[in-house]
């Protein structure tokens, strides 16, 4: 994959991709380990549960705390 991007990643956990955005993605959806830390908030990342489910009420949470303020 040509992608030689390198970023700050906020994931917590450390792997050879950490900040490769494209071959992290890639890694997850080629070895259905569910969803990168880095799509997370701070404070959903930090369970470690990565499931698409817990990716849709970690945003849906934010959106109504964005709508609150």
């Amino acid at each position: 994959m040509n992608c030689s991007n390198k970023r700050d990643c906020p994931c917590t956990y450390d792997c050879p991709r950490h900040g490769r955005c494209c071959e992290c993605v890639a890694h997850h959806r080629d070895h259905n380990e569910g969803v990168p830390g880095c799509f997370f908030s701070t404070e959903a990342e930090a369970t470690y549960d990565r499931i698409i489910e817990n990716l849709y009420r970690d945003h849906c949470k934010n959106k109504k705390e964005v709508l609150k303020s």
